[in-house]
C-alpha cells in the first residue's frame, strides 16, 4: 500500500515533463517560424478595395429626354448614356453659323475696300498732277504777259488746292481701310476668328446634349430620371472601372519600419475565400495617417491626451491578370501580407509620374468636327469649292 503515492507522483512528473517538452517544442517551432518567416512579413485585415469612381455629369444645362444605362450595366468607353433636349442648342448653332458667314462676307468687303481706296488714291494723284501742270502753265511767264485772265488763274489755284485736299482725304481713307486688314488675311481676321469661336462653342454645346461614358466600366448609383432638368456638374450616374482597382491596407505604425515600395504582397478576399490568393506590390505609402485627413482632425495639443496607435494607408497594386480572372468590387474587405525581407527600396516616391495616369479620348472628335464645319462655312463664303486644309 505505501508504494501507490510514489507511483502517482511519478506519473504526474512524467505528464509534467511531457507537457513542458510540448510547450518547449511549440515555443521553438514558433520561434523558428518567426525567425524564418514571421519577422519578414507584416499582415493586416484592415484593408479594403479602392478604385476610381467616374461621375457622369452633363457639361450644359438641359432636360433629360432619354437614359440608356442603368445600375449594374456594363458600358463601354464612348457609349451614349443620356440625351438632353437639343432644340435650343440647334437654334444657337444655326445663328452662329449665319453670323460667321455674314462676317466672312463683311471682311471680304473690307479687303475690297482697300483695293478701292488704293484706286481712288491713284486717281487723286493723277488729278493732282494735272492740277499742278495747269497751275504751272497758267502761272509764271503766262501770268506776267497777261496771257490768261486773273479769274482763270484763281480757278486753277482753287483746283490745285482741291486736288491736294482730295488726295489727302483718299490717303486717309486708305490708311483707315488698311488698319482694318493690316497683317492678316480673311481667314485670320479677328472678326472672323471671333465668329468662328462662337460657332465652335455652339457646335460643342450641341454635341454635349449627348452624355457619353468617359471610360468602360459598370454603372452604379444612377440618379438621373427622364424629364429631369439637369444642371452642369450634376451627377447623373457613376461608372466604376473594375480594371482600375487597388487595395488600401492600413498598417500600424510599428509595422512600417521595413516596408518599402515594390515589396510583394499576398492578398485574400472574403469574396473568394482563402483558397484564392491574389498577388500585388506595394505601390506607395500615404503621406499622412487617416486621422489627419479626416473631417475633424485630432487636436492632441489640447485637453487630456491618450496615445492611440495610428494606422497609415498603404496602396497595393494588383496583378492585372489575376484581377481579370477574379474581379473585385470597390469596398470589399481584404487581408494583406507584405513580405518585408528586402528593405532596400524606397519608403517614399522620389520621382514624379511621367504622363497622365488616366485619360480619355472620348471628347476629342467634337473639336475636330467643329473645325471641319467652320472651314466649310468659310470656304463657301469665300467662293471656294473645297475648304482649306
Amino acid at each position: 500500500m505505501p508504494a501507490a503515492p510514489n507511483h502517482n507522483s511519478a506519473r504526474r512528473s512524467r505528464a509534467l515533463l511531457v507537457l513542458t517538452l510540448a510547450f518547449l517544442l511549440l515555443g521553438l517551432g514558433y520561434g523558428a517560424y518567426w525567425w524564418i518567416h514571421g519577422r519578414h512579413h507584416e499582415s493586416t485585415d484592415d484593408a479594403y478595395v479602392a478604385g476610381n469612381l467616374i461621375r457622369v455629369a452633363p457639361r450644359i444645362a438641359g432636360t433629360v429626354l432619354a437614359v440608356y444605362a442603368d445600375d449594374t450595366d456594363l458600358v463601354q468607353r464612348g457609349q451614349l448614356l443620356a440625351r438632353l433636349d437639343d432644340a435650343d442648342a440647334r437654334v444657337a448653332l444655326a445663328a452662329a453659323e449665319a453670323h460667321l458667314a455674314e462676317t466672312v462676307r463683311q471682311v471680304r468687303q473690307m479687303f475690297s475696300a482697300v483695293d478701292q481706296a488704293r484706286a481712288t488714291v491713284g486717281i487723286k494723284q493723277e488729278s493732282l498732277r494735272q492740277a499742278e501742270a495747269d497751275a504751272a502753265r497758267r502761272g509764271g511767264a503766262a501770268a506776267a504777259d497777261d496771257a490768261v485772265s486773273r479769274e482763270e488763274r484763281d480757278h486753277t489755284m482753287s483746283a490745285l488746292k482741291r486736288a491736294q485736299s482730295e488726295l489727302h482725304l483718299a490717303s486717309s481713307q486708305l490708311e483707315g481701310a488698311l488698319a482694318q486688314v493690316a497683317h492678316t488675311d480673311i481667314e485670320h481676321h479677328p472678326a472672323v476668328l471671333q465668329a468662328e469661336a462662337q460657332v465652335r462653342e455652339a457646335f460643342l454645346n450641341l454635341g454635349r446634349c449627348e452624355v457619353h461614358a468617359a471610360e468602360s466600366g459598370y454603372v452604379a448609383k444612377r440618379a438621373v430620371q427622364v424629364g429631369q432638368q439637369a444642371a452642369p456638374g450634376t451627377t447623373l450616374m457613376v461608372i466604376v472601372p473594375l480594371r482600375q482597382v487597388w487595395v488600401e491596407a492600413n498598417f500600424k505604425e510599428d509595422q512600417l519600419k521595413r516596408m518599402r515600395i515594390g515589396q510583394p504582397v499576398v492578398l485574400e478576399s472574403d469574396l473568394y475565400g482563402s483558397g484564392v490568393k491574389l498577388h500585388g506590390k506595394v505601390a506607395g505609402l500615404a503621406a499622412g495617417t487617416g486621422s489627419v485627413f479626416s473631417l475633424l482632425p485630432p487636436q492632441n495639443a489640447s485637453g487630456n491626451w491618450i496615445k492611440i496607435v495610428q494606422r497609415l494607408p498603404v496602396r497595393i497594386a494588383l496583378d492585372p491578370a489575376e484581377l481579370a480572372k477574379h474581379p473585385l468590387r470597390i469596398g470589399l474587405s481584404m487581408k494583406a501580407q507584405v513580405e518585408t525581407g528586402d528593405a532596400s527600396g524606397e519608403s517614399l516616391a522620389s520621382t514624379p509620374p511621367h504622363g497622365p495616369l488616366y485619360e480619355t479620348a472620348v471628347y476629342g472628335d467634337e473639336e475636330k468636327q467643329a473645325g471641319q464645319r467652320i472651314r466649310e462655312i468659310v470656304a463657301a463664303n469665300l467662293g471656294r469649292t473645297k475648304p482649306a486644309p
